[in-house]
């Protein structure tokens, strides 16, 4: 991440996710090193397994491959100049934690052969600190108050998601595709149809906006 980093413009929208993700992926690994995790093997291997799902996006694109829908989004408006940072960060943090914080669930239970429930602590800690960071996010984001108005459609758009609703859903989501493992056509389809509709939100999550100069 600190490569992609250097390679990229500040303003990029990529850029821009990536910078907050790799803040949290250092954080995290504060946490493991001061003992927060009750098992630091288990919030390790979630955890790249985790950033996996994004590094293989990257590549996607890169390779010039369509990535997943949940992610073309913020590939597709990178670079749009109607969209503000905060979007960027949020229509990341959208794709990875609506679609992929799931499949890493089932790849880490896979890889430690353990079920859903044996890593809820290590998925509650996880999610805690991406809401506790997604708050410092929209802090050190969001316009300054005399630049954001009421009437700015940017408090409207971003009022309409949550992170924890998010990560609520993704848990539930996780723990159905466990208990279709056996069943691998279905897990597909409902793969596929979280993909789409994580994808769905972060379309809406990128809608270009006025700059707040050009409101009334």
């Amino acid at each position: 991440m600190r490569a992609l980093d250097a390679t990229l413009h500040p303003r990029d929208g990529v850029a821009v996710f990536n910078r907050v993700y790799l803040a949290v992926t250092e954080t995290v690994d504060r946490y493991v090193d001061t003992g927060a995790f009750a098992d630091p093997h288990a919030a390790i291997t979630l955890d790249v397994r985790f950033a996996q799902r994004y590094l293989k996006a990257v590549e996607a694109v890169a390779g010039e491959r369509v990535p997943p829908a949940c992610w073309r989004p913020l590939f597709q408006f990178r670079r749009h100049p109607g969209v503000r940072p905060l979007q960027f960060a949020l229509a990341g943090i959208n794709a990875h934690i609506g679609h992929d914080l799931a499949l890493a669930v089932v790849d880490t239970c896979r890889t430690l052969d353990c079920a859903p429930a044996e890593l809820e602590d290590e998925f509650d800690a996880v999610g805690d600190l991406l809401v506790s960071l997604e708050e410092r996010i929209r802090e050190d984001l969001m316009p300054g108050p005399d630049l954001l108005q009421i009437a700015d459609p940017l408090t409207h758009l971003l009022g309409a998601w949550s992170l924890e609703r998010a990560r609520d859903a993704t848990w539930t989501a996780a723990r159905a595709l466990w208990a279709l493992r056996g069943l691998p056509d279905v897990a597909e389809e409902f793969t596929d149809r979280l993909d789409t509709a994580v994808g769905f939100a972060g379309r809406m999550l990128l809608t270009p906006l006025p700059q707040p100069s050009c409101l009334p």
